[in-house]
C-alpha cells in the first residue's frame, strides 16, 4: 500500500511538473511574439551595441562597439575595424585597414551575431524556449528567455534573450557555446521611425576610389 501511494504521489508530481514546464514556455513564447510583432512593425530601428567574446579556456577576451541600422531585410552595420552594408541581396564588407571591399551572399542560418535581422526572428524555429531570471538594471526589469536547441547543436549549448519588460526591446543576447566561449551583445540607445533616405543602405563604388573590391 505504501508503494502504491509513492507511485500515485510521484504521478501527481510529474503531471504538476509538466504542467508548469508548459505554462512557463507558453508564457515565455507569449513575450517572445509580442517582441517581435512589435520590432516588426518598426519602419525601421537603430541602436549602439558592445560586443564581447570570452573563452577562459583559451584566454581570449575580445571587446568592440559599434552601431547598426536595420530597415526591413537591409542593414548597416559600423564597427572599429569594418563596415557592413546589405542591400536586400548583397552584403558588403568594408575593411578600411587593407583598403578592400568583400562582396558576399550572406548566409541567412548565420547567427544572430552575424546577421542582426535575425534578431526577432531566431526563436521561431530550432529552439525550446524557457523563463528565466529577471534583472533589475539601472531601474528596468529585463527578463530572461533561455533559447535551447530543439536538435542538439555543435556550437550552441543555449541562448539568454534578455527583454526589457516596459519597452519590449531587447536589451541583452548571451549566446553560450559548448567550447566555453561566451557572446554577449548588449543593445543600448535604441532609436525607432527616423527617416533614413534609400541610399544609406545601398553601396556606392564611388565612395571607394583606391579600394580593392572583390
Amino acid at each position: 500500500m505504501k508503494v502504491f501511494r509513492k507511485l500515485i504521489l510521484f504521478g501527481l508530481l510529474f503531471i504538476l511538473s509538466i504542467n508548469l514546464y508548459s505554462q512557463t514556455s507558453l508564457k515565455a513564447k507569449k513575450l517572445l511574439d509580442d517582441v517581435s510583432l512589435k520590432m516588426s512593425n518598426y519602419n525601421n530601428y537603430e541602436f549602439t551595441f558592445k560586443y564581447m567574446l570570452e573563452n577562459s579556456q583559451e584566454n581570449i577576451r575580445q571587446e568592440s562597439n559599434g552601431k547598426i541600422f536595420v530597415s526591413g531585410s537591409k542593414y548597416r552595420l559600423t564597427t572599429t575595424d569594418v563596415s557592413q552594408l546589405f542591400d536586400g541581396k548583397d552584403l558588403y564588407t568594408i575593411i578600411p585597414e587593407n583598403e578592400e571591399v568583400l562582396i558576399t551572399s550572406p548566409d541567412q542560418n548565420d547567427d544572430i551575431i552575424v546577421n542582426p535581422t535575425t534578431l526577432i526572428e531566431v526563436y521561431k524555429s530550432g529552439y525550446d524556449f524557457h523563463w528565466d531570471i529577471l534583472q533589475n538594471v539601472r531601474g528596468d526589469n529585463i527578463q530572461y528567455i533561455k533559447l535551447i536547441p530543439s536538435e542538439e547543436s555543435l556550437d550552441i549549448k543555449y541562448i539568454l534573450l534578455g527583454i526589457n519588460l516596459k519597452t519590449k526591446n531587447i536589451y541583452r543576447l548571451i549566446e553560450i557555446g559548448r567550447q566555453r566561449t561566451t557572446t554577449t551583445l548588449t543593445i543600448e540607445n535604441f532609436i525607432v521611425n527616423k527617416k533614413i533616405p534609400i541610399e544609406f543602405f545601398y553601396f556606392n563604388k564611388a565612395d571607394y576610389p583606391e579600394y580593392y573590391i572583390n
